[in-house]
């Protein structure tokens, strides 16, 4: 197997740019003594960070020039994603809204039509707001009679956010502006008054930074109220809890207009506290308690994080949520604010699905949706009894961005696949027969899904486990081992990777030959939460063992080989990558691990890291160093030829990261990268490492959302057409 492990990377012997180490700085924990040569690297605003930065892209360059499918890749993804995309559209006071992207746009406009044959009209166009597409719209909220747009404005990929707002009638700027806004929905009162958001502390004079550079952690967040046309200095705190800083809150008014509902998280455990306030019942309105200088008065219905609680619609006091309470695959519940202590099931947990999702639909309907074997099911059920009324038909796919109100008979479902590049049904729930009705449907010109062939495969892991994973490829493939393969993982935080159109996959398989593949690995949320807790804190590993089973599968079923064995994966999926090439480097050929979490250790301190440790723990506490260090991508870098004895080497590998990541700030990526190239190819003359350590560091860009449409296609041409370099591969029309 080791002589498999070396590449086709044509680009040996790089000249890594030297990188300071800092010998001096360690750190004990519990004991352990733990170097951390490269802590430098965690100051954004450092000159030595950024010239170690400008070294680093300019050899990333020099590499990616040498790609010769690059511009190939480049001009397909182009040609094939200029086509138009729809989202589903939703209904406010009897006008609709939907965004839209006529094909190349950086960013998705909000457009507006009082009804759906009527002239359509632009409401928000970002793309007039910069000259690169980088200042997007990340949030957006209309007000319950449709007469007002409160939005949300991210700059450079930053999840710091600044809310303005607009009259809809006119299309007319108000003069609010909301600044350091951060993890925040907008939560119109019925009144359209104003609204509910949640922000940070703004920084002290002097310590502003560019916003989105910052590593500093995100302590005390808070929930405010914003009357309309005054200044944020006026705002309403309504909730705050110095005591437990960490908290993040979310916060929603009910249909009814009558309840706030507080959301209380502790991290990113589907768990949360619920509080509410009955703003009817306001002796002065949210106006009295300004000059009271008191915050909501909310009553406690959980106060404690033992399930998650979310609301689907209420009847005067009696309330339907979505829970996993005693429910680990979800079910609907009941319960009367009177009767605080009584609940009961509307719609027990299913025996083997997980229920994703519920929504009030048609006076006393609920529309729900299933996963089953990551595969979507979609029902009407009755409200009050959960009796099943009707089953809605859709292909293997993904069923996304479902709208209808309890008021409307029409709702609107999103639908994707891997083959299916896009369609919205608009159903009438008021006929006998409920039918799904295509109302807009996305066309990709030059792509022909019968080409292609889905299938899903079930794979052991090594405790025995079945992993589900989705295969994609070209129809009449012969199973010889020889074609180049994605393999695409995440695995974390009750998170599921469904099925969902790529034009960029689609340019691999139909261009360059890869079968393309993902692995629904332990501790996302596609069997409900105890597929969750299976790989999270002390069963970590089970990740890293079923992505390494579902790479073996494909190697011994003739699918591909190691060293056309790609692996890839974003943020938590980033770790994932980089723990698998740490545990088996012979066992891929290429590795793209996007804005990963790599220092398990010191990933707490910075920014909103600290919610993260209820899926990963805290290097602070003994029992959970003790399993972060082992797989910590950071501290186990090895040279796996003195393991093994033979040539082995790493993957070629490519660490993305972005300058505005203000989620998993860069450190992460920078401090591996120096760590690798250093370990690995520096510090050994004549080193058997030659397959190349880079970094495709990105400017004005942050984790991911909000990204311009062009740097997707730069992003994307580069990572591939270096994955294509480095396995061999050339283009085929």
């Amino acid at each position: 197997m080791g002589s498999l492990a070396a590449s086709l990377d044509a680009f040996s012997p790089l000249g890594y740019p030297p990188a300071r180490r800092d010998d001096s700085v360690i750190d004990y924990y519990h004991g352990v003594r733990i170097a951390d040569p490269y802590r430098w690297l965690e100051d954004p605003e450092a000159t030595e960070v950024k010239e170690f930065v400008e070294k680093q892209v300019a050899l990333t360059n020099s590499v990616l020039e040498k790609c010769e499918e690059r511009d190939k890749l480049r001009r397909r993804i182009t040609a094939l994603l200029d086509h138009p995309r729809y989202d589903t559209p939703f209904k406010r006071g009897g006008n609709y809204f939907y965004f839209h992207n006529s094909g190349l746009q950086a960013q998705n406009i909000l457009y507006v039509q009082k009804d759906l044959d009527k002239e359509v009209e632009v409401l928000m166009d970002p793309n007039k707001l910069s000259d690169d597409g980088t200042v997007a719209l990340t949030l957006s909220s209309v007000s319950k009679d449709g007469k007002y747009l409160a939005y949300g404005l991210s700059r450079s990929g930053s999840d710091w956010v600044t809310i303005k707002v607009m009259r809809v009638e006119d299309k007319q700027p108000e003069p609010d502006t909301l600044s350091w806004v951060k993890f925040s929905s907008i939560s119109w009162t019925k009144d359209e008054k104003g609204f509910f958001y949640c922000r940070y502390p703004a920084p002290k004079k002097g310590h502003e930074l560019d916003a989105g550079t910052e590593t500093n952690i995100n302590l005390n967040h808070e929930v405010y109220y914003h009357f309309l046309g005054t200044d944020q200095s006026m705002d309403i705190l309504c909730w705050t809890d110095p005591e437990h800083q960490k908290y993040i809150y979310g916060t929603y008014v009910t249909d009814d207009g009558k309840y706030a509902l507080l959301y209380i998280e502790e991290g990113c455990d589907p768990s949360n506290k619920l509080y509410y306030c009955n703003l009817s019942m306001l002796p002065h309105g949210l106006e009295g308690l300004e000059w009271r200088n008191e915050m909501l008065p909310f009553d406690k219905l959980v106060d404690n994080f033992t399930a998650r609680y979310i609301y689907v619609s209420n009847d005067h006091t009696k309330f339907t949520f979505l829970t996993n309470k005693g429910a680990p695959r979800y079910k609907l519940a009941r319960v009367d604010l009177n009767e605080p202590e009584l609940w009961t099931d509307v719609l027990p947990e299913d025996d083997k699905d997980v229920l994703e999702s519920a929504y009030a639909v048609n006076n006393n309907q609920v529309l729900v949706s299933y996963l089953s074997d990551v595969k979507y099911i979609l029902q009407i059920r009755d409200l009050e009894t959960g009796v099943l009324l009707h089953w809605l038909p859709v292909d293997i796919g993904t069923v996304y961005g479902i709208s209808g109100r309890r008021e409307d008979s029409d709702v609107f479902i999103g639908f994707t696949s891997f083959l299916t590049p896009g369609i919205i049904y608009k159903c009438n729930l008021a006929t006998e027969v409920p039918e799904m009705k295509i109302f807009q449907e996305a066309s990709v010109p030059g792509f022909y899904c019968k080409d292609f062939e889905v299938k899903q495969v079930f794979v052991s892991s090594k405790d025995e486990t079945r992993i589900p994973m989705f295969i994609v490829f070209k129809k009449n493939i012969e199973l010889n081992g020889s074609h180049p393969c994605l393999l695409y993982g995440y695995g974390g935080f009750n998170i599921s990777l469904t099925p969902s159109f790529s034009v960029t996959r689609l340019v691999l398989t139909s261009n360059l030959g890869f079968i393309f593949c993902i692995a629904n690995i332990r501790g996302g949320g596609e069997y409900g939460e105890e597929w969750h807790k299976a790989g999270s804190l002390s069963k970590k590993q089970n990740c890293f063992d079923d992505f390494i089973a579902a790479a073996e599968f494909l190697v011994s079923n003739g699918y591909t080989n190691p060293k056309r064995l790609c692996i890839e994966g974003r943020s938590n999926g980033g770790l994932l990558v980089a723990a698998c090439m740490n545990q088996r480097p012979d066992l891929f050929g290429c590795a793209l691990a996007h804005v990963g979490v790599m220092d398990m250790l010191r990933f707490h301190k910075f920014t909103i890291g600290h919610a993260w440790t209820s899926d990963f723990g805290c290097s602070e506490k003994e029992e959970e160093f003790n399993w972060l260090i082992k797989y910590s991508p950071l501290h186990n870098v090895k040279r796996p030829w003195e393991q093994s004895g033979s040539p082995l080497q790493y993957p070629s590998t490519m660490l993305l990261t972005a300058d505005h990541d203000d989620r998993v700030v860069p450190a992460h990526s920078l401090k591996l990268l120096a760590t690798m190239q250093y370990v690995l190819c520096t510090s050994i003359t004549n080193s058997p490492q030659t397959n190349s350590i880079i970094a495709r560091i990105e400017c004005k860009a942050g984790h991911g959302a909000g990204r311009p449409t062009k740097k997707m296609i730069d992003e994307a041409a580069d990572r591939y057409g270096f994955a294509a370099k480095v396995m061999g591969l050339t283009w085929t029309d």
